[in-house]
């Protein structure tokens, strides 16, 4: 119960634990949002409300269709790198899935239209011949905020243009795996003097962060490099005697093999490999010949001689 509940909200509740169906708890969570007290000490109850109304109204509707032979949802197929932007409303997401993935997305520009997004969007990031998944996932503080997707990406992008912002989606990321990168947007309103303290903060708080404009595009390239950098991935070239390396790498986890790779090209393709060549960091020379166990690194060029 919040601090000073108004006798109207103490008696919503009261309807909500006493709720035997989901119906019945959706109309009980409406009425405790409409009379949460409205000082800023109830926001974080107002937030939490807010998410476990939406996620009543999805498991309900859920439940419905499939009865009805249908599905509500189309699944998002995870790809090799998946990343989620998640932060408060009118922080940039929008605009910054843009940026980076060319996909275009409905801005909010007015108060009245707080939440413009009300379900995940989908865009694939280009990055020096990789594709980086990135889901730009509807208002932290919103009924549409889809925490299991968040939970389970590999990087999280926490967007902000406050400080003070972090705490609070922290707390909700909990079971939350991916590694985060905080992004603090629109320093194009900052001055050089704001810039050195905001980085200053964040860094003596040992936050990976950047601090970029989705207006002026200050650090986005920055931010596609340390994203890639985040998956903890390499990027492995492959090539055909007398010919050019592939323009799209193969992407493997850190101290794969030369096996790695032609398992990754075709399953069973290593005991066909009768002579294997390198030419990059892992390399002694160009053109070094190795065997099925030699680790590779990031940008590593494997040309194969097949039996």
């Amino acid at each position: 119960m919040p601090v000073n509940a108004h006798p109207e909200y103490i008696a919503a509740e009261k309807g909500y634990l006493a709720a035997e169906t989901k119906e019945q708890k959706i109309i009980a969570l409406k009425k405790m949002i409409s009379h949460v007290p409205g000082h800023k000490g109830a926001e974080h109850l107002r937030a939490n409300l807010k998410r476990r109304l939406a996620k009543l109204k999805y498991t309900n509707e859920k439940e419905i269709r499939q009865k009805a032979g249908k599905s509500t949802k189309t699944g998002i197929k995870k790809e090799t790198m998946q990343a989620v932007i998640i932060g408060k409303t009118r922080a940039g997401k929008s605009s910054l899935l843009s940026l980076l993935t060319n996909v275009f997305t409905k801005i909010s520009l007015s108060e009245e239209a707080k939440f413009t997004t009300k379900f995940p969007i989908i865009g694939m990031m280009p990055f020096e011949g990789t594709s980086i998944q990135l889901i730009e996932v509807p208002a932290f503080e919103s009924e549409y905020y889809d925490r299991g997707l968040v939970n389970s990406a590999d990087t999280i992008l926490i967007l902000i243009t406050d400080i003070e912002q972090i705490k609070e989606i922290e707390t909700d990321l909990e079971k939350a795996y991916g590694k985060r990168i905080i992004v603090f947007n629109k320093s194009d309103l900052l001055s050089e003097n704001e810039k050195r303290k905001i980085s200053a903060t964040l860094q003596s708080k040992k936050y990976n962060f950047i601090l970029i404009s989705a207006r002026t595009k200050e650090g986005i390239e920055e931010l596609k490099e340390k994203l890639f950098q985040s998956f903890d991935r390499i990027r492995i070239y492959t090539k055909e005697p007398g010919k050019a390396r592939s323009s799209i790498p193969i992407i493997l986890a850190p101290d794969s093999n030369i096996k790695d790779v032609a398992e990754k090209i075709l399953k069973g393709l290593s005991k066909n490999v009768k002579e294997t060549k390198i030419w990059g960091p892992s390399s002694k020379f160009a053109g070094q010949k190795v065997g099925l166990n030699h680790i590779l690194k990031d940008l590593d060029v494997v040309e194969f001689k097949t039996r």
